[in-house]
């Protein structure tokens, strides 16, 4: 009986489509996060009676056949990038996009990474650096005797030094954007890597043709939607219950089979 073939695939669509909506719940607080969602497609179909073949010497033919399917995979789990709500934090090194575009970050490993969280700190050395210490690209350091710091929209950092009155620029942030942003492989930590799918990154500076803006003050936070992700866990957890009690019911009439043939 196919059924119960069919009803496990959409049992185990549906246990990753859990996995999903887990995931994008357990980052609704998480800076820069962007939600994902899981897509599926069809099974390949099983022709018990193919369409157009002839039913009669009189030359008709089977309008529709029959057509049974085997069940459901998973497509893709893409990345939503829609922009996450802007919240006001007063400190000095977190900056937020506005718009499209990603910080550049220095790996350890000496790769570029990406990402969307903008809660900048500084080394020992005044260097802007993220939460776990990898240098923002281009490097900008932070003059020791500076008492106040400014980034306005276009990534330009000036600092004003104790005892002079003019600003003095230090350093320029630049934004990458891709053509494909679902396609950029996520390392953890709030930190992408360029792919294949992604495409190369057009490097540009905040504020210009493409390129969103940056806000000094601000956090982006997860694109999150609480009330979706609770309403799509209800239709998930619905359909796995319906999956199941497929199982159940070929179960039975397998069963009622068994006792007949006895």
């Amino acid at each position: 009986m196919r059924a119960l073939g069919i009803a496990a695939t959409g049992m185990l669509a549906q246990q990753l489509n859990v996995d999903v909506i887990s995931n994008n719940i357990a980052n609704m607080t998480t800076t820069g996060f962007k939600r994902q969602r899981a897509e599926f497609q069809d099974l390949l179909y099983q022709d018990m009676e193919r369409a157009g073949a002839a039913s009669s010497d009189a030359g008709t033919i089977v309008p529709a056949g029959i057509q049974i399917g085997v069940g459901v995979k998973t497509a893709s789990v893409y990345r939503i990038t829609d922009q996450g709500g802007l919240e006001a934090t007063g400190n000095t090194y977190d900056i937020a996009i506005q718009g499209e575009g990603y910080f550049r970050v220095l790996l350890p490993s000496g790769d570029e990474a990406y990402s969307r969280a903008g809660s900048f700190q500084l080394s020992p050395d005044g260097e802007l650096v993220t939460q776990d210490g990898f240098s923002v690209i281009p490097s900008v350091t932070i003059p020791q005797d500076a008492v106040s710091v400014t980034i306005n929209a276009s990534g330009e950092v000036e600092v004003q030094i104790d005892g002079q009155t003019n600003l003095q620029t230090v350093g320029q942030l630049d934004l990458a954007i891709f053509f494909n942003e679902g396609g950029l492989q996520p390392l953890g930590d709030s930190l992408y890597k360029e792919s294949t799918a992604s495409g190369a990154p057009t490097i540009g500076v905040a504020g210009s043709t493409g390129f969103g803006t940056l806000r000094q003050g601000y956090l982006e936070m997860s694109n999150v939607n609480a009330v979706q992700e609770i309403t799509s866990l209800i239709s998930a957890q619905r359909a796995y219950e319906m999956n199941s009690k497929t199982i159940t019911a070929a179960d039975e009439m397998m069963s009622v089979t068994n006792r007949l043939g006895g």
